[in-house]
């Protein structure tokens, strides 16, 4: 479980890393969007799991 929510927290890292670079470039590179825009449902549920990953390493991040 604490694998896939670090593989999770790192994907959306990257995502929103992207997001930033994509507004100073006028370009959409959110990567969630362009993968499942097409299904909105697919995309939020993404950002939820990222979300609940990022509580699950919480703990974690907090004895190192």
């Amino acid at each position: 479980m604490q694998k896939l929510a670090w593989i999770l927290v790192i994907v959306g890292a990257l995502n929103w890393g992207l997001v930033g670079v994509g507004m100073f470039m006028g370009a959409n590179l959110n990567l969630v969007n362009l993968i499942f825009g097409t299904w909105p449902t697919v995309e939020y549920l993404v950002y939820v799991l990222v979300g609940i990953a990022a509580l699950i390493r919480l703990p974690s991040w907090k004895m190192m």
